[in-house]
């Protein structure tokens, strides 16, 4: 929460009335890594003994770390509350002693983070206006005791537990199916924890970091989320309230089925031939441009899930957070080095010895200050917006593998990642947002690190010497070093072209593209070798080095690409990133499949038919027959038309998908008394003139036009007896 990661400038802590000056440098220790708290705590310091910094603080009487303490009672009670609505299923022996209950005090949901779409920018907007809070008691400041380390981990699940009862009645009140009543306990306490915010925001804008509007700089996010909220729940409140008076249909609400709209246009849209589905691409205005077609495709029929966006904006709100953070550190740390040069420089004066060493690394020490510090604001930009373009990428990542495997590809991911445990599947659904969070701030201190040595290394090898007037013996050693490394590469690419010319077979068709892998002037090709061996040895040596150079780079470059291992091949288990990854994609594979989650709506809308309930609204996939196919006690009349249908369809699926023949489960032989009547049956038919031929694609088209589920058997019969039909409806 955004309150949580601030407190007023100036809180009292109880007793005598003893003031603790509680600076904005304690919100940077609450945003970097501990490797960093040590930096954080020296300038907190050198803030405390007053060296540049202003002595203006201020009190407005709020306390946002106790307000967040003192939430749990309200976040308390309206759980209760919504547990009393809640129905649960189970009777249980509960209920028999406590008749008052009956039913009540279910299980409340926050949020449904494997098969809902319902509500995906309301929840990833609370996730942002959590987010911050979260960064505050997981610090060292947060704990109100000295704890030993080995008990760290238990104050931090305790503070874990906190949060998250502090911040549950935002996602419970989206979640709950008591609209009205969701509405306004949400309205209340978010408008609570806005209230509080925007005074403690407006009263006391200033900090001793980033000047008079340290506050607003740093906590607009999460603020814009709370007010995003709050229209959400009014909006719910207005809906809700139109269905009490009767002015809205209860249909009308946002009601969550199993088959979504956009799923069930994707299986149409599968269903289609290629040329109706360019057109219907064409029709919606969906041409295909160079952006759709080098950078991101829009799919119209693929929604991410909550899980998913809410993660997105938890890592854009954490980077601008830690890039703040990152600022106003490295800010700090260059004046100390600006401090250590001047005070070198005093004592390089002191000194009146000729050889003076300090004399002389004075001005590469300034020197080298200003660079650095031009090189590590310039590096900030990149490494925010590399870690804002992995972020994007994993979501495209994300749909494209999902796709894949939806289609049955898995190709993509090592053999042994291809039938992950379902137990890891699930696992990883619960450790994939905190993951990819933490890979993302790592990833950008990392990244930034990189970037910011690569910039030094081509400052001083590069831009100084040419600035120095040393730019001709610049170019002649780059000269030398491309000459190098391209005679290299030509010997490499010369023995590929010797191979090629002399020591491969002809082709054996014209057509083909390449030799095949047959020697030829097998001496000369044992000579070949025989000389390149010690040449070999030497440019191997340098290979190897390349080799782990190029390795080093692409891991710390990729460390936050969680949908990418950095493990050499079959090492992939040791990446505990990318098996989260494999787990959480295998398991939405499994809950969220449109083809699958279409059939399973076929089968509960033919259930609900035949019970006499109301059709379902997806009813273009049943293909039911119509009310004058119906008799009075709601059976088919025509049974034998459905048989009919169905073995046409499983005839024209396994002709479509030959490899399910091997997949389909065998049927018993048929007893010797259905045999017999067959045979007679199959002479009686000829005997009439008719012959049993192989049905043409018009018929299979019109077969499976007729009938689009249940069939799983029967394909010969269904041929013969459609070809039959047909041919008796002709005569």
């Amino acid at each position: 929460m955004c309150g949580a990661v601030r407190s007023s400038e100036t809180s009292v802590w109880g007793g005598g009335g003893q003031n603790r000056e509680t600076t904005t440098s304690h919100y940077l220790y609450t945003v970097t890594p501990p490797h960093l708290h040590t930096s954080v705590t020296a300038m907190m310091m050198a803030e405390e003994d007053g060296r540049d910094v202003p002595t203006q603080t201020c009190e407005n009487g709020v306390h946002m770390d106790i307000f967040l303490h003192c939430s749990l009672i309200p976040a308390l009670a309206i759980m209760g509350a919504l547990s009393f609505l809640q129905r649960r299923q189970r009777h249980m022996a509960i209920d028999e002693r406590l008749p008052a209950l009956s039913g009540h005090f279910g299980v409340v949901v926050p949020l449904d983070v494997i098969g809902s779409l319902r509500n995906r920018w309301s929840y990833g907007f609370a996730f942002g206006a959590v987010s911050s809070g979260v960064l505050l008691l997981f610090s060292q400041e947060s704990m109100p005791f000295s704890v030993p380390p080995w008990a760290q981990a238990i104050v931090y699940l305790v503070g874990a537990l906190e949060v998250g009862l502090a911040y549950y009645p935002f996602f419970a009140c989206l979640s709950t199916p008591f609209r009205l009543i969701g509405a306004i306990l949400g309205i209340l306490y978010t408008l609570a924890w806005t209230i509080l915010s925007l005074w403690d925001m407006v009263t006391c804008p200033s900090g001793k970091v980033l000047g008079k509007f340290q506050k607003p700089i740093l906590q607009w996010p999460c603020i814009m989320c709370l007010i995003f909220l709050l229209g959400r729940f009014t909006h719910m409140l207005v809906k809700a309230a139109r269905v009490k008076l009767g002015l809205q249909s209860q249909e009308e609400q946002e009601q969550e089925q199993m088959l979504q709209t956009h799923q069930a246009k994707h299986v149409q849209f599968l269903l289609r031939s290629r040329p109706q589905q360019e057109q219907d691409c064409v029709s919606q205005g969906r041409v295909r441009n160079w952006f759709e077609g080098n950078v991101y495709k829009w799919d119209p029929y693929f929604k991410f899930p909550n899980r998913m966006i809410g993660t997105s904006i938890i890592c854009f709100i954490g980077l601008y957070s830690i890039t703040l953070a990152d600022y106003s550190l490295s800010d700090y740390t260059f004046k100390e080095l600006d401090h250590l040069v001047d005070s070198l420089s005093l004592l390089a004066a002191s000194c009146n010895t000729t050889e003076n060493l300090f004399a002389e690394l004075v001005p590469q020490l300034k020197h080298f200050s200003q660079l650095s510090r031009d090189i590590w604001f310039a590096t900030t930009i990149f490494a925010s917006l590399t870690s804002v373009t992995y972020t994007f990428h994993v979501l495209v990542c994300y749909r494209k593998h999902l796709k894949r495997l939806w289609v049955g590809q898995k190709n993509f991911m090592p053999e042994k990642f291809h039938n992950p445990s379902s137990a890891v599947s699930v696992a990883a659904i619960t450790r994939y947002s905190g993951w990819q969070i933490a890979y993302t701030m790592w990833g950008y201190l990392i990244v930034h690190f990189v970037q910011f040595v690569l910039g030094l290394l081509v400052a001083y090898g590069l831009v100084l010497p040419i600035q120095q007037g040393r730019g001709l013996a610049v170019l002649s050693n780059m000269a030398l070093i491309l000459l190098t490394v391209g005679v290299v590469i030509g010997l490499v690419i010369l023995q590929v072209v010797l191979v090629q010319v002399f020591f491969l077979q002809d082709k054996i068709s014209p057509t083909d593209k390449q030799k095949p892998l047959a020697l030829n002037n097998r001496k000369a090709f044992h000579n070949f070798t025989y000389f390149f061996f010690f040449y070999n040895v030497i440019m191997g040596l340098g290979n190897c080095v390349l080799r782990l150079v190029v390795s080093g780079m692409l891991g710390t470059w990729l460390v936050s690409r969680i949908d990418r291992t950095i493990m050499q091949r079959g090492y992939e288990a040791l990446d505990p990133g990318y098996s989260t990854w494999i787990g959480m994609i295998f398991a939405d594979h499994y809950h969220s499949n449109p083809v699958m989650i279409c059939f399973c709506h076929l089968l509960l809308a033919e259930r609900r038919e035949r019970e006499g309930r109301t059709p379902s609204s997806y009813s273009q996939f049943n293909n039911t027959p119509s009310s004058e196919d119906r008799s009075g006690t709601g059976t088919l009349v025509c049974v034998r038309g459905i048989r009919v249908r169905q073995r046409w369809f499983l005839l024209y699926t396994l002709l479509k998908n030959p490899q399910l023949i091997p997949l389909r489960r065998p049927h018993p032989p048929l007893p010797p008394s259905r045999r017999a009547s067959l045979d007679t049956a199959s002479q009686d038919t000829l005997g009439q003139g008719y012959t049993v031929d192989t049905p043409s694609q018009e018929t299979m088209r019109l077969g499976f036009s007729l009938g689009f589920r249940n069939g799983w058997s029967g394909g010969g019969e269904a041929a013969r007896d459609g070809t039959m039909d047909r041919r008796t409806t002709d005569a």
